[in-house]
């Protein structure tokens, strides 16, 4: 007897969850539903346009590492499907991939077409339908457990189960659908996004980036390192992103005004610096500080940096003012900003919040309040900082869930249940 799940959302863990329960149950019909004209928009635009879709961290212990929030329920939900298996997957459908220096998994191909293309042909291969344009109004559990769905446009489909995998939403109110199942909701905010800093003379160096920074937000405890992007609106990059991550409640409770520390160069900190500030004052004593920049930063961000220490640009490193010197060393070493509002990106948008992980099983993605309906992905309240763990969550909770649906209904079809 033929048995239909509906998966509510095309992007990534629905289209994980949707070919994949398909592939292991061949009597099970599987319907993907989009309420939007497109499908995969992350996976096409992420790591631009090539596609991060995973990070090559091998350990469980390691990886939860890079999850503010989740990673508790993640620990198990890994050793059932992990980002080896999210590799091997890939590999075995023709998507090789290769793994950057700071460990950032991409297709060999440099494109994320690869990835949609070979999601693409898995839904051809195993029939699974692709409805779009479709926005779901209504979801009730008959007294038989089957699923009624009812959507805006007229049409009611019958399920036997649901796999919501629609997303995050920036909105409490966009979850009601879902509460009034009897789900409760962690309140959305937004989680990966920039740092504004308006009106501040920085922004006139945008397009420079700075390898590595240590960045802190000012007065917690809360701080990251990586590369920092100098952006027309403030400061962007993965030391940025990882600290709207890891401080997405904080910042969001501040109403995203708040003071950043950064240490461009955090080898040192302002006694060490002091300290090679002496030697270099010996050293290269008749030489313009302009024209030699001891510690690899872009010139024009030197510049900027003599130009704020109020330095001129024929002065002699031998002639260094102690009061200027001081500045120097201070505004290199924990340079402070204030910032004023955050800049999100629609297609990108993640959200830390969403269904109550105490709600659902982490074994099963089914719902401890409601038999037969399953959660992946960002719908559920795990995020992960920028580098390809977003998508191994979302490989990860749409394989678990296609899984689960697929041994549940074999039972069905076999009497079992």
């Amino acid at each position: 007897m033929k048995q239909q799940l509906v998966v509510i959302g095309g992007g990534a863990a629905g289209f994980f969850c949707a070919v994949n329960a398909a592939r292991m149950n061949p009597l099970l019909e599987v319907i993907i539903i989009e309420k939007s004209n497109k499908v995969l928009g992350k996976v096409k635009i992420s790591g631009g346009g090539r596609c991060n879709l995973t990070h090559a961290c091998f350990s469980i212990a390691d990886m939860l590492q890079y999850y503010p929030r989740g990673a508790s329920f993640l620990k198990k939900s890994f050793h059932q499907f992990f980002t080896t298996d999210t590799i091997q997957w890939f590999k075995e459908r023709g998507v090789s991939v290769k793994t950057e220096e700071d460990g950032r998994v991409f297709p060999e191909s440099n494109s994320s077409q690869s990835i949609i293309d070979c999601l693409m042909q898995e839904l051809n291969k195993y029939k699974v339908q692709l409805r779009m344009n479709k926005t779901l109004t209504g979801l009730q559990q008959r007294s038989n457990l089957q699923w009624e769905l009812s959507f805006s446009e007229g049409e009611n489909v019958v399920a036997d189960y649901v796999c919501i995998a629609a997303g995050g939403f920036p909105k409490a109110s966009q979850f009601d659908w879902l509460c009034k199942l009897g789900h409760s909701i962690e309140t959305p905010v937004p989680s990966l996004f920039t740092f504004n800093s308006p009106n501040n003379k920085i922004i006139d160096l945008m397009g420079i980036s700075i390898p590595q920074v240590k960045m802190k937000i000012t007065g917690t405890k809360l701080q990251s390192a990586g590369p920092l992007l100098i952006t027309h609106w403030g400061f962007s990059g993965p030391a940025v992103l990882k600290l709207s991550a890891w401080g997405a409640r904080i910042l969001a409770e501040q109403n995203w005004a708040f003071s950043v520390q950064v240490n461009w160069l955090p080898l040192y900190n302002e006694q060490k610096l002091k300290e090679k500030f002496q030697l270099l004052r010996f050293e290269l004593a008749t030489q313009k500080i302009i024209n030699r920049n001891p510690f690899g930063l872009p010139q024009r961000f030197w510049e900027y940096q003599l130009l704020e220490a109020g330095i001129d640009v024929d002065l002699r490193w031998a002639d260094l003012p102690a009061k200027a010197q001081n500045i120097l060393i201070k505004n290199c070493c924990a340079q402070v900003f204030d910032i004023k509002g955050k800049t999100t990106f629609k297609e990108e948008f993640v959200t830390c919040g969403g269904i109550n992980l105490s709600e659902v099983d982490a074994n099963t993605m089914q719902s401890r309040k409601k038999q037969n309906l399953y959660f992946a992905g960002e719908v559920l309240d795990v995020d992960g900082v920028t580098g390809g763990f977003n998508f191994q969550n979302a490989w990860t909770t749409g394989w678990i869930a296609a899984n689960a649906i697929a041994n549940s209904s074999s039972e069905v079809a076999n009497g079992s249940l």
